[in-house]
Order: structure tokens, then sequence, then C-alpha cells
């Protein structure tokens, strides 16, 4: 099947290619993302293969649907980005990968929690410049220490597992409990309980219209003062002008992300050498208590492995006719 493939980098090309020899698809790789203004990129393509930056509204999928594309193969988990229910309206199926590594995502989510903790990303600048003072480095014993998990799907489960062999008390929070959680000691509760108890709180859930700005100025008002927040999730599931007021005031204690509301035009990117022109990432930056990735949670080897073989092994099925477990409908929007 010919595939137009999105927002590519020298990774997923490696990664695709190495993963097709099996399936012996056409790929034509594209590096720029899919927007209103690339679409003609697609023309023709029975199928196209996009990631997490790329915009399809309503009137880009239109266009795929007027150019031929009938296929929209989402190489990721979330399908925020899509409007799903033009694309059912268009007779487009779109299809994800719907776990991929969730070791991958967990294990930086747990890396984040460790190095603002102890502060290793100030302890390593000190150090670089002959400083071995300890003065503002003191951290604290995860052992014993309560985190609350929103989302306990593969990612929210190996998280809770991770924590367990840290000692950690877990608090969690989802409309679908997970037994395997459950079985792990974790106490399922609502969301102000959650917010008010946890020393920690880590965001694994998708983005849907119910989760947006899931953390925003009212449910801070529920946070343990001091506490640590960790999102690698989406983005979009903070309201980030609220969380800066909330680290001005001390209500969060420690910041980590490796996803930002507003990313789409700057992570995936180099722009070392560029202005930054986000004002409200830029004023997340001065907080030493902060610390950003550039949304590389997934960024594993066997995580990018894992993507391009379901990835195409699903544009398989489609293209012979055989049931897809992996296909999303407008109604997912609403669980």
């Amino acid at each position: 099947m010919r595939v137009a493939v999105f927002s590519t980098k020298p990774y997923d090309r490696s990664f695709l290619e190495a993963a097709n020899g099996t399936h012996r698809h056409t790929l034509t790789f594209f590096e720029p993302r899919l927007t209103n203004e690339t679409v003609a990129l697609a023309q023709g393509f029975p199928a196209i293969c996009v990631f997490v930056n790329d915009q399809l509204h309503r009137q880009v999928l239109v266009a795929l649907a007027q150019s031929g594309t009938r296929l929209i193969a989402l190489r990721c988990a979330g399908f925020n980005n899509v409007d799903l229910a033009a694309a059912q309206e268009l007779q487009m199926t779109v299809v994800r990968v719907p776990a991929y590594s969730p070791y991958a995502v967990a294990e930086h989510t747990i890396a984040l929690m460790l190095a603002l903790n102890r502060k290793i990303h100030r302890a390593h600048g000190r150090v670089r410049e002959g400083n071995f003072a300890l003065e503002g480095l003191l951290g604290f014993d995860l052992h014993g220490r309560t985190v609350g998990i929103i989302g306990t799907g593969k990612i929210g489960e190996v998280v809770a597992k991770i924590l367990t062999g840290f000692g950690c008390r877990l608090l969690a929070h989802d409309p679908f409990p997970n037994p395997a959680v459950v079985t792990l000691g974790a106490q399922y509760v609502a969301l102000p309980e959650l917010l008010s108890n946890s020393d920690l709180v880590t965001l694994h859930c998708p983005l849907l219209p119910k989760t947006h700005h899931l953390i925003n100025e009212t449910t801070l008002q529920h946070l343990k003062p001091g506490a640590m927040l960790i999102n690698t999730s989406r983005g979009a599931l903070i309201d980030t002008s609220a969380v800066i007021r909330a680290l001005k005031s001390g209500r969060i204690g420690y910041l980590g992300l490796d996803v930002y509301e507003e990313e789409t035009d700057m992570f995936f990117e180099d722009l070392s050498n560029r202005m930054l022109q986000d004002d409200v990432f830029a004023r997340l930056l001065t907080f030493p208590n902060v610390i950003i990735t550039g949304h590389q949670a997934f960024f594993t080897h066997e995580a990018l492995m894992s993507i391009a073989e379901t990835t195409l092994s699903n544009i398989s099925d489609f293209e012979q006719g055989r049931v897809c477990a992996n296909v999303v409908t407008s109604a997912w929007v609403k669980k």
C-alpha cells in the first residue's frame, strides 16, 4: 500500500523501513508536519501515517478524503489531534498504536521524579563548575511517600509497579479501575482526595474533552502544598498558566514535564539558534524546581521498534481487509 509518512525524522525512517521488510508497503517520507499548508503532499496516497503534532482537523480530513486517502495510521497511542467524528463521516479509518512500550514512558516518569527530588540537574551544573557544596540540594526518601497516579492503564500500571518497589503508598484515580493496580495495593479515590493526600502526583490519562485541563486553578486548590507534579502524557491535561501561579505560590513544589500544551511548533525541532517565542514556556524555564524534556519519554529502541511494527501491521490489516484491533472511532471520545 502507498503510504505518505509525515513528521519524519531520521529515526522514524530507520525503524519504519526495517519493519517494512515483511510488509512491503511503499513508504514515502515527508519531514513536515501534516497541516492545511502541507496536506497537498498526500495527494493520491490511499494511506497516511502521522504522529502526535500532525493536525487532522475537519478541513485537513476533507482535503485528504477528496484526494483519495482512506486510512489514517497514527504511530502513537493518543488520538486527540484527530477529528474522529469528521473521519467517520468521511468514511476514513483511523488506527493507532495503543501500547508500544509502557516501560519507556513509566521509566522516564520515575527519572523525572528522582531528578527533581535529588536535584540532579542542579548538581550536574554545579560539579561542572567546580562547586561541590550541598546547600540547596536536599531531597527526601521516596520510601514511605504517597504517590497519586491519575490514569491506570498500561503505563500507569507499570509506574505503580516501580513505585511499589520504592516502598511508596499508592493512590489511584481512573473511571475504569485496573485490578492489577489494586493487587499492588493502590487505593482508588476521588480526584480531590488523591490530590490532597499525595506527595507526588503523576498523570497517565488520555487527552479527551473531559480531561482537558484536568489540573487547573480549581483542582490545584486541593493539591497538597509543596507536592510534586509530573506529566508524561499529554500537555493539555494541565492548565500551564494555573500551574505557573501554583509554582510561584509554593502550592507546587516540583514540576516535571515531558509534554506541553503548546508544544506543536517547538518539540522535535532544533530551535537553539532562534529566540523562544512562547512567553509561557519561557517563564516555566526560569523556575529552579522545574525540569522539562522535549516529549522524549517514549523514545527508546524497544518502543520505536514496536511502534513501527504495529503501525505497519495496522496498515496491512486494512489493505487485506482483516479486522484490526487498533481501530479508533468517535465513540472513544465519549468514554
